[in-house]
């Protein structure tokens, strides 16, 4: 079995794919993160994974490697981390009530014979109306200014929402499994 890489520096991404139960090394990609004028989000979550799974396959032979980037839209808006409290305060209560729809790019390449797969994996959730004193109280116990759009679905993130839409609950945290396996058995890694 070729060696599997996470190129990818998010705990969340790596968490995850332990869950598959296969042997891999993570190795934080380096590239322009940078979005470029006129490009829409699902583009540019798989410009991006695309980016960063190249990028640390160029190092590496023998390897398939896996690259993610995830985005979350908010009224057409891209909605990034919050670099801190206040902002992730303005983030959530625009979101209260409403819809937020996260893009999951997800990337594979084989950096044997640089063969790449790539998709994007939409993930809708709805928030509940949602309080001041609630999202504060959920920030001070989460402190979720790594994630995108202030939502740690994997923890009390959670309550925050009414309603889950997608295909792959797994990309509402950054790295959508289920296209990942059928990525991995097109390159000849069965995972069951």
């Amino acid at each position: 079995m070729p060696q599997i890489i996470l190129a990818s520096s998010s705990p969340y991404r790596r968490q995850l794919l332990e869950r598959l139960g296969l042997p891999f090394q993570v190795v934080s990609p380096n590239i322009d993160e940078s979005t470029r004028a006129g490009e829409s989000p699902a583009a540019m979550v798989e410009r991006l994974a695309l980016a960063k799974a190249h990028a640390v396959a160029q190092q590496r032979r023998d390897a398939l490697v896996i690259g993610a980037d995830q985005v979350a839209v908010h009224a057409g808006q891209i909605v990034g981390k919050p670099r801190d409290h206040a902002q992730a305060r303005r983030q959530l209560q625009q979101a209260s009530g409403k819809s937020v729809t996260l893009y999951t790019g997800l990337a594979l390449v084989n950096s044997d014979n640089g063969h790449s797969q790539s998709d994007v994996v939409p993930f809708r959730v709805l928030f509940r109306q949602l309080s001041d004193q609630q999202i504060d109280q959920y920030l001070q116990r989460e402190q979720p200014y790594d994630c995108a759009g202030a939502v740690k679905a994997e923890g009390l993130g959670i309550a925050l929402l009414q309603r889950l839409e997608g295909d792959d609950p797994s990309a509402l945290i950054g790295l959508p499994l289920i296209r990942l396996v059928q990525m991995l058995e097109h390159e000849g890694v069965n995972v069951v």
